[in-house]
């Protein structure tokens, strides 16, 4: 049996703070900097980092050009990790703690093949950590275990979207993002919520068939798949019957299912909470297009801070087998890592998926497109402020995790940052290298 961790019934902790307090020196600009979070397997951080590029400003500054080239060359910034943060982070030592770091996996990972480089060119100037090939045992395994769900169990795709489906290449792209998986089953989680989530997506909003008229009506009934309809005797039936009459709610039925056989009921009630947020981001894309409206770049990242990652990695401690409590994770500064880290993986998503964009019908609101028609720059300088936004947001998302680390330094608290941290950078692997789906403007 694999150890699984923290127990997956542990809903609180003794010792779990009331409130989660900044230690002294730790306020914006004076707190320390998180120069890498602790390493998990395949997820070497480097110490050194670029600094952040001064954020161009049409008439103020340098031009366009020199913006490109500060972007390509970057400026080495060394930060020295503290030996006290890098120990909080890497969690306890000693007899007895092992079970309080990443989980024991089912299986030794598969020796690296060659050390050949990783496909895919990473956009210039984007902060990022690069990581290892993901398991290639595992990615094999829950390729093949997704697809057959996907395609013979809840017939959410048909066989012209075949193609499609396997140049997504989501077994690789959530066993990259979710290395402490302790087994197959536990990536499952992720994989097929995943799938669904594309498949809503895909079908309700946008690639095949999706259309902002209606969208409200199709989500809410939709949502219930995840957030069970309690009504009257008479009217159940009708309810758990429509649950299998498309593929988004099948696929969202069968995942959460499957969801629900590994999380705890807090668990359960925070991820339902991040689809709710999901949907609204959802909604609010769709009002735009209706009206044809481009928001105020503020409004655009309002938007995508709900319309965006964050279900994802907030399930990691479900998937790593084990729990962050709901006291913890409720936490405000808890919030603000995970919320920072959903909208800064979002922006990859925005960067990497412009070209792919832009070749479709119809104006497509990504953050470049929403600054060069808000702030009048053209599309180079648009597309490479872009990359600043989601540098800064990077530089914050770590800075306030090394900040909690340090001061709420409770083994699930510090094994859920390493966990996200995994993420975030899975994520700009999958982009960096799903070559089928993308490709970069040429702006350099």
């Amino acid at each position: 049996m694999p150890d699984p961790g923290l127990s997956p019934l542990q809903s609180s902790t003794p010792a779990a703070p009331a409130r989660i307090h900044r230690p002294a020196g730790a306020e914006s600009g004076t707190r320390p900097a998180l120069s890498s979070l602790p390493s998990v397997p395949s997820l070497p951080v480097p110490a050194t980092r670029s600094a952040p590029v001064d954020v161009f400003v049409p008439g103020d500054g340098p031009s366009g050009d020199l913006i490109a080239e500060q972007v390509r060359k970057g400026t080495a910034e060394v930060r020295q990790p503290s030996p006290a943060l890098e120990r909080i982070l890497c969690g306890p030592s000693g007899l007895g703690t092992a079970s309080l770091h990443l989980g024991r996996r089912e299986e030794p990972p598969a020796s690296p093949s060659s050390d050949a480089p990783v496909e895919g060119t990473p956009i210039p100037g984007l902060y990022h950590h690069p990581v290892s090939e993901p398991d290639p045992v595992r990615v094999e395994e829950v390729s093949g275990r997704i697809k057959t769900w996907a395609v013979d169990e809840v017939h959410a795709y048909p066989p012209e979207w075949e193609d499609q489906f396997d140049g997504f290449s989501v077994g690789r792209y959530m066993v990259a993002c979710h290395p402490d998986a302790p087994t197959i089953d536990h990536l499952m989680i992720a994989t097929r919520l995943m799938v669904a989530e594309n498949a809503v997506d895909d079908c309700y909003c946008e690639d095949h068939g999706g259309s902002p008229i209606g969208l409200g009506s199709r989500l809410l009934l939709a949502h219930t798949a995840l957030d069970a309809l309690h009504t009257t005797t008479e009217y159940e039936p009708g309810w758990a019957a429509s649950l299998q009459s498309d593929a988004p709610r099948r696929a969202y039925h069968s995942a959460m299912e499957y969801f629900l056989g590994h999380a705890t009921a807090s668990q359960a009630d925070r991820f339902r909470h991040d689809m709710a947020r999901l949907h609204l981001g959802y909604l609010a894309e769709a009002a735009w297009a209706q009206t044809q409206h481009v928001p105020e770049v503020w409004e655009y990242l309002a938007m995508r801070q709900f319309n965006n990652f964050r279900p994802c990695p907030t399930i990691t401690d479900t998937v790593g087998g084990y729990e962050l409590p709901a006291d913890l994770h409720a936490q405000p500064a808890m919030q603000r890592v995970i919320a920072l880290a959903g909208n800064a993986t979002t922006l990859v998503n925005d960067l990497y998926s412009y070209t792919k964009e832009l070749a479709g019908p119809g104006l497509h609101l990504n953050l470049p497109v929403v600054i060069a028609e808000r702030e009048g720059m053209s599309d180079k300088d648009a597309y490479l402020k872009t990359v600043e936004v989601h540098n800064d947001l990077m530089h914050n998302f770590e800075a306030e995790a090394a900040a909690l680390a340090a001061a709420c330094p409770v083994p699930s608290v510090l094994r859920f940052l390493r966990g996200v941290a995994a993420w975030v950078n899975g994520n700009h692997y999958w982009h960096q290298t799903n070559t089928y789906r993308y490709s970069l403007p040429d702006f350099w």
